[in-house]
């Protein structure tokens, strides 16, 4: 059997790094998305391409040609990788692929084109070697995840309703773990509508969006109860047309993390009870539940134990953690055994710092391909 090693990895992960995919980039998200699928034929797999809709990019349905007779159309191991990243078309410019001792850097990297492509490579090694795996593998690679998978979500939970594990190569948190529960992940837009008035010869007849919002984001983020496990955070504003006019609208974004839906209900009821300070002043709330809250049970703890006794194998230890991040998985694991955070290990995911591990990418790898090789 062929293993890709850590030069070989590398260069791989650079060739997709340098294909910009921000989300809502189809030119750049189908170039990949080509790229990856020739790599997947090369390696013998059949693959379907889902065109993109909505200004997105396509999604690619991938089927691996491990098992044989009645066994190929059973529930097998369903593998989620995303191909999109949060980094604008033109961030290579200034933070271009490099290797700086143990780290790689490059837009993207970590979160997750190291952790779709060591999926690719385990696979691959497979492949070469005729192995057969006891249950058929397929692989979901989309277009659309950072910015909520609006465009993704009905291939996931679908092809999620035909799997009986999902392996989801999001990167490893805090040296290494992987993740066997996320918080649930709320989003909403709330629009303020005031009167347009000049500042200077009408100031007094105008209503200010803007003044109403200041107050409405203090109320809020007021809402955040750590203890409780619900976060929100108002994390882009925009409103108004000139420093000279009273702001007649004004709008926020509104990001929601929750630990169970009992809570999730109770603070979105919050928010839809939002009223407006000034009467003239009026408020529209849009949004809801993104992702639900992804729960460690019985399924998920006996996926992980299997997982930590092929690491243990491997010599090293695995863990576990709960994490605040959105990600896919959340759409799958309360009827799937799921594990996440199954790709590389990095740090600084979304800034200009973004990197990977290089000394994580053959025990990510092999990890994955036990897994892909034992489950049954």
């Amino acid at each position: 059997m062929h293993i890709p090693q850590e030069a070989e990895l590398l260069e791989g992960i650079r060739e997709w790094v340098e294909i910009e995919t921000p989300t809502g980039h189809a030119p750049g998200l189908n170039r990949l998305m080509d790229l990856a699928g020739a790599q997947y034929e090369a390696i013998g797999a059949n693959v379907s391409r889902i065109p993109g809709r909505d200004g997105q990019g396509d999604h690619l349905s991938i089927e691996l040609p491990f098992t044989g007779g009645d066994r190929v159309n059973m529930p097998g191991i369903l593998v989620l990788c995303h191909l999109d990243t949060v980094h604008r078309v033109g961030s290579l410019e200034r933070m271009p692929f490099r290797i700086d001792g143990d780290c790689a850097y490059g837009p993207g990297i970590c979160d997750m084109k190291g952790g779709a492509y060591i999926a690719m490579r385990a696979l691959g090694s497979l492949t070469e070697a005729g192995r057969q795996t006891q249950l058929p593998i397929r692989v979901l690679l989309t277009s659309d995840e950072e910015t909520g998978s609006d465009t993704s979500r009905d291939l996931i939970e679908e092809e999620g309703a035909r799997a009986a594990y999902v392996l989801v190569t999001e990167p490893a948190r805090s040296g290494g773990k992987i993740v066997t529960g996320r918080r649930g992940l709320g989003r909403y837009t709330l629009t303020a509508h005031g009167r347009a008035a000049h500042s200077g010869t009408n100031h007094a007849i105008g209503r200010s969006a803007i003044r109403e919002m200041a107050r409405q984001i203090l109320a809020i983020e007021d809402l955040t109860d750590y203890d409780r496990g619900v976060t929100l955070n108002v994390g882009q504003i925009r409103g108004g047309t000139t420093d000279n006019t009273v702001p007649e609208y004004c709008v926020a974004g509104v990001d929601l993390r929750v630990d169970n839906m009992a809570v999730y209900e109770e603070t979105d009821a919050a928010l839809r009870a939002l009223r407006p300070h000034d009467p003239d002043v009026s408020l529209t709330l849009e949004g809801g539940i993104n992702r639900p809250p992804y729960r460690k049970g019985p399924q998920i703890q006996g996926l992980f134990d299997h997982a930590k006794g092929l690491a243990a194998e491997e010599g090293w230890e695995l863990k576990d953690l709960h994490t605040g991040g959105g990600s896919d998985a959340s759409f799958v694991a309360a009827k799937v055994a799921t594990l996440d955070g199954l790709g590389v290990d990095g740090a600084a995911a979304h800034t200009d710092d973004e990197h990977l591990y290089v000394s994580s990418l053959i025990p990510r790898m092999t990890l994955l391909r036990r897994l892909f090789e034992t489950l049954n």
